[in-house]
């Protein structure tokens, strides 16, 4: 139970086939491939490790690490892996029942499970924040495959017939805020996030405060947030701490006070870290393999 008395589990999901084997192999060149696609388990690992001892139930949602599942199947690059694991996540969720969910994944699909499950339990009492330098609006007619950069179409009901048919629920787009975003894709374009009903917020719109977030939180009626917070987010040149290098984006302290306030006007019920990649971390692994009474 959490501190106000609610059912409140927490994920771990290391999931990475979202991803894309092409980004991982890409973005995270100096180590082999075999390793770089672990990175996302290091990072859920070290986040478990990091922050403030869970009180109420943990649950790792299992991941294959192998070549299983990562054939491209309707656009969607690792579509059997995705789905096994998605419904695993589910059922796991449904066996809860929880009120709040935090998932430390991950790639950024790790989100589509605990926030369809409470979009199903609030209804129109929810509302998304996707703290992100990226839209993540692309379905299977774009053209990159990587499932991690079409969760927000999956959440607002775009995109692969057989992964929503999934999910329990979906959000209307008029209650889905990009918060952060600045790096649109050749795929994702502003129009098609102004047809849909999406609110962007530029990461410039931040700076100094949060008003103009809180006041759209206020006009969507929603009492309860599911805040989605990828690391890529944070400004490269501050800190690199996902996959990709993403500059231009919020500093670690206007990220702090977005999310500080958003928690102060809402009732946050979910809460997602996802993309982390701890590569120092990674480095002393490959450094330390084979030493002596190690294994």
């Amino acid at each position: 139970m959490s501190e106000d008395g609610t059912k409140h589990l927490r994920l771990v999901w290391p999931q990475w086939q979202g991803a894309g084997t092409q980004s991982v192999r890409e973005m995270a060149a100096e180590f082999p491939f075999d390793v770089a696609r672990r990175g996302y388990a290091v990072g859920s690992r070290v986040l478990e490790a990091v922050l403030p001892e869970h009180s109420g139930p943990s649950e790792w949602v299992p991941a294959e690490m192998g070549d299983t599942g990562l054939e491209e199947r309707d656009g969607v690059e690792a579509k059997t892996a995705v789905l096994e694991q998605l419904r695993a996540a589910l059922r796991i969720i449904g066996e809860h029942r929880p009120e709040r969910i935090t998932t430390l994944g991950g790639e950024c699909s790790v989100s589509m499970a605990p926030f369809s499950v409470l979009a199903e339990r609030y209804g129109e009492d929810l509302a998304i924040l996707w703290i992100d330098s990226h839209p993540d609006m692309g379905t299977g007619e774009s053209d990159y495959p990587g499932y991690h950069a079409m969760v927000v179409s999956a959440l607002t009901g775009h995109g692969d017939e057989e992964l929503l048919a999934t999910l329990p629920a979906t959000v209307p787009a008029e209650r889905v805020a990009l918060v952060g975003m600045h790096d649109w894709t050749d795929d994702s374009y502003p129009e098609i996030a102004e047809e849909w009903g999406l609110t962007v917020f530029s990461p410039e719109t931040l700076r100094r405060d949060s008003a103009l977030l809180l006041a759209w939180l206020r006009e969507t009626g929603a009492s309860k947030v599911a805040v989605h917070f990828d690391v890529d987010t944070i400004d490269s040149d501050e800190v690199r701490l996902g996959l990709g290098a993403d500059r231009g984006g919020l500093t670690s302290e206007q990220a702090r006070r977005v999310v500080a306030d958003v928690d102060r006007e809402a009732d946050v019920v979910a809460l997602s870290i996802a993309e982390f990649v701890p590569r120092q971390v990674m480095h002393l692994q490959r450094v330390v393999s084979g030493f002596p009474l190690i294994g």
